[in-house]
C-alpha cells in the first residue's frame, strides 16, 4: 500500500513539475515516463522509460521507431503505438494548418513540415505541396487534408509526373513544391532526382505552373534545389 501511494505521488509530482515549470524541469527519461503514464496506468514506468531510451537513444529515436521495434520492449503495447502515431499526426496537422494560414511563403517552414511528415520514414515517399498565386500553401477544404504523395521502397519511389500535373490543374495551383525523403540519411541529390526535377519543370512551364522547389529531407535536415542553384 505504501509503495502504491509513493508510485501515485511520483506521477503527480512529474505532472506538477511539467505544468508549473515546463519540460526543461524534467530529465529525458522523465518526459518518457510522463508519456507512458497515459497508457500504462497501474505500473512503475520508470524502468520501461529507461529501457526505451537505452534501445532508441533519444525521444526522437522512440518517435521514429516502427511498431515492431517498439513492441520489442516489454509492456509496450498497441495503446502506446497509437499514442505515438497521434502525437506525430497532430504535430503534422498543426504544421500544415500553420502553413495554410501563413501570409508569407517560407521554404524553411515547408521543409519543416516535410521533415515532420516523411523525414523519419523508413521507406521513400514523394510529397507534392500546391501553392496559390501568392506562393502560399493552398488551403484544404476538407479535414483532415490529404496530401498528394507517392509511396515506394527503401530507396526508390515510382513518381508519375503526369499525375502531379493533372492534380495541379485540378487544384488550379500557381506553383508547386515537391519533396521526398532519403531513408539512408544522405541529403545529396541523385542524378535521378535531378532528372526528375528538370523533366517536371519542363512539363509545367507551358502550363504556366511554377516548380518552386524540390526538397530532399531526412533525419539530418533538408536540401533545397532552389537554394543550391539547381532550380
Amino acid at each position: 500500500m505504501d509503495n502504491h501511494k509513493h508510485y501515485l505521488g511520483h506521477r503527480h509530482r512529474l505532472r506538477e513539475r511539467f505544468n508549473k515549470i515546463g519540460p526543461y524541469s524534467l530529465e529525458e527519461y522523465e518526459i518518457v515516463e510522463l508519456l507512458l503514464t497515459y497508457v500504462i496506468p497501474q505500473k512503475d514506468v520508470k524502468p520501461i522509460s529507461k529501457e526505451l531510451l537505452d534501445r532508441f537513444n533519444s525521444i526522437k529515436g522512440i518517435l521514429d521507431a516502427n511498431e515492431d521495434e517498439l513492441k520489442s520492449v516489454k509492456y509496450i503495447k498497441d495503446k502506446f503505438i497509437v499514442l505515438i502515431k497521434l502525437i506525430k499526426e497532430i504535430n503534422s496537422i498543426y504544421k500544415k494548418k500553420s502553413l495554410e494560414e501563413s501570409t508569407q511563403m517560407s521554404i524553411d517552414k515547408i521543409a519543416e513540415y516535410c521533415l515532420e511528415k516523411i523525414g523519419y520514414k523508413k521507406e521513400e515517399e514523394f510529397l507534392v505541396i500546391y501553392l496559390n498565386s501568392g506562393f502560399r500553401v493552398q488551403k484544404e477544404e476538407n479535414f483532415p487534408s490529404k496530401d498528394f504523395l507517392f509511396e515506394g521502397t527503401v530507396n526508390r519511389t515510382a513518381v508519375y509526373p503526369r499525375k502531379i500535373v493533372e492534380e495541379a490543374l485540378k487544384r488550379k495551383a500557381y506553383a508547386i513544391v515537391i519533396a521526398h525523403n532519403h531513408p539512408s540519411g544522405t541529403l545529396k541529390p541523385s542524378e535521378q532526382d535531378k532528372n526528375l526535377t528538370n523533366f517536371l519543370n519542363l512539363a509545367l512551364k507551358p502550363l504556366e505552373i511554377v516548380l518552386y522547389d524540390h526538397l530532399i529531407v531526412s533525419n539530418g535536415g533538408y536540401f533545397s534545389f532552389r537554394k543550391s542553384g539547381l532550380l
